[in-house]
């Protein structure tokens, strides 16, 4: 999942007070779903970003492709609208000077690896202009909790290396096998993996799909459903700087793994 809104409106000010003093309150832990309690009085009209939780990773920066799990609910009634920990699949925003919304830009840059984040913010500047398409009013007022798992350059790759090729000697019938081993933490089941990867179809070889050429690295979770089913067995067990390739029936996925984030206890 990829979701950008494109800005129109900008943030009047980050720290925004609630009217009546109310705030949501957040618990959970880092990479977990959050349980956000929404209290009963108004929320205000000021867009206002909270840090519930600092990490200890790189910063963000601008021009960045970021990625974080986002929990989005309306304030009203507490009414889930989205989140990426049911789907497995972080959001990747790309801040590359293309049009994302205000509100998402102070909430995620500048920010530490492994920080959570909270926005509430009327759903117009949230969500941008696309908001009538969403099913949402531009008047509603939305609670967004961010868990940021890192910003990456759009085009990390392993240190030193050339971009991945698939092996020529590699069909659809063979095991994975790693091309280049890594040093760093080691990927367990359940975990989220940050890839770079080429996607080469079978037989002909010709790339089908390329996150280098698409926008950067992205976050995936290894569970079953959320990945193919050869990133799975691929994957558990290897370290974090490894490249492996990863046939599967129609095609042969060659990855770069730059970082893990292993789920909470």
């Amino acid at each position: 999942m990829r979701l950008f809104w494109p800005a129109v409106l900008v943030l009047a000010t980050s720290c925004g007070l609630a009217e009546d003093g109310t705030e949501p309150v957040v618990t959970g832990e880092f990479g977990s779903k959050p349980r956000v309690a929404i209290p009963g009085g108004q929320p205000g009209r000021t867009p206002r970003i909270t840090v519930l939780s600092v990490g200890s990773g790189r910063r963000t920066a601008q021009g960045d492709v970021v990625l974080a799990d986002v929990d989005i609910r309306r304030w009203s009634g507490n009414r889930p609208y989205l989140n990426t920990y049911d789907a497995n699949q972080p959001t990747t925003v790309v801040f590359d000077g293309r049009e994302v919304s205000e509100t998402w830009r102070q909430a995620l840059i500048g920010r530490p690896a492994g920080s959570r984040v909270m926005l509430v913010s009327p759903a117009a500047e949230a969500l941008g202009p696309n908001v009538p398409l969403t099913g949402v009013s531009p008047d509603d007022t939305l609670v967004l909790v961010f868990d940021i798992l890192g910003g990456y350059p759009r085009d990390a790759r392993l240190v030193g290396r050339t971009l991945p090729v698939a092996p020529a000697d590699l069909t659809p019938s063979s095991p994975p096998r790693t091309l280049i081993d890594g040093s760093g933490r080691e990927i367990v089941a359940g975990a989220k993996v940050v890839v770079q990867y080429v996607a080469a179809a079978w037989p002909s070889r010709a790339v089908v799909d390329s996150s280098y050429r698409r926008g950067g690295p992205g976050a995936f979770t290894l569970k079953a459903g959320a990945v193919p089913a050869a990133w799975l067995e691929a994957l558990v067990g290897r370290r974090v700087g490894s490249r492996v390739a990863v046939p599967a029936p129609d095609r042969i996925y060659v990855i770069d793994v730059l970082d893990t984030i292993t789920p909470s206890a």
